[in-house]
């Protein structure tokens, strides 16, 4: 019986191939290692987080515009130049959130002002966070952490639903936590929302709730913790065309006024809206009319 058993059991057993299949299947699926340590290029100065594995992915090219071209935002834009030329410098800056009007610049505004302090400060660096990697923003901290480098860390189009708690990720991120924020790095975050989440979302939190008060300030504790509010509301006609201009005079394009503000009214109504992206879309339609 014994035999039979042996001969049972070497008839069943896997050979080597098999077992090395099976652990290079279980290497697969098993979490990547985090990477405690990398190296910046000299050539670049933006960075987007990745995962599985964790890393940092150089971007040679920003896509962005000059500052000088944003038009109709003074107020944030010196608010927040200011606020990132402290940051470089190593003093204390408070982390910020663009909000409002949606084409207004807010996303380009946060390139441009990057852009405009990295030369007299080249160890600043901006390094993209997507919204659907906000759980693994405290592995991107313990990576950025002890470096000598100051990083402005940048989340565009910042929202939650109501079945997402990716914010609650963030609070300790933004001010919390034993460990704290580093003070080499600041959070930049742009949203069409005030408070990162849908108004219904909060009247539901409010109506429905036993204690409406905790409720809501659960929701919106997490804007709250942006030291920085810097509002971005609809331009003015004045301002769509001056945005237009300035674009067309950037790139050398030589138009009539008059003919450019009836082109861009014309575009204007033809979207519906009147921002600064429609501005810049209707420069683009320009541009391609020139090289027909």
């Amino acid at each position: 019986m014994n035999k039979d058993f042996d001969q049972k059991s070497q008839r069943a057993a896997p050979d080597g191939k098999v077992l090395e299949r099976i652990a290079e299947a279980l290497e697969r699926l098993s979490p990547p290692p985090f990477v405690e340590e990398f190296e910046l290029s000299s050539s670049a100065n933006a960075w987007v987080w990745k995962q599985e594995p964790d890393r940092l992915e150089p971007v040679d090219k920003v896509n962005r515009v000059e500052l000088s071209l944003l038009v109709g935002i003074g107020q944030a834009r010196d608010a927040l130049v200011e606020n990132t030329r402290c940051f470089a410098s190593g003093s204390h800056a408070n982390n910020a959130l663009l909000w409002g009007a949606r084409g207004m610049g807010k996303s380009s505004l946060v390139k441009a002002v990057h852009a405009q302090l990295m030369n007299p400060y080249p160890k600043l660096f901006l390094v993209e966070l997507h919204r659907e990697d906000l759980a693994s923003v405290g592995r991107l901290l313990s990576l950025l952490r002890h470096r000598e480098e100051r990083f402005i860390l940048f989340c565009d189009d910042l929202s939650f639903s109501y079945d997402e708690h990716h914010y609650k990720s963030l609070k300790a991120v933004l001010d919390g936590g034993i460990e704290g924020r580093p003070e080499n790095v600041v959070f930049y975050a742009t949203s069409n929302r005030r408070h990162l989440m849908p108004r219904d979302m909060i009247e539901n939190e409010r109506s429905s709730a036993v204690n409406p008060a905790e409720a809501v300030d659960e929701k919106v504790s997490l804007s709250d913790r942006f030291g920085l509010w810097l509002g971005f509301h609809p331009c003015s006609q004045d301002q769509y065309f001056e945005m237009v201009k300035r674009y067309c005079a950037h790139a050398g394009l030589d138009h009539d006024d008059e003919e450019l503000q009836k082109g861009a009214l014309e575009w204007q109504m033809t979207r519906g809206a009147r921002s600064g992206r429609v501005a810049w879309q209707y420069f683009l339609h320009l541009m391609a009319t020139e090289c027909r």
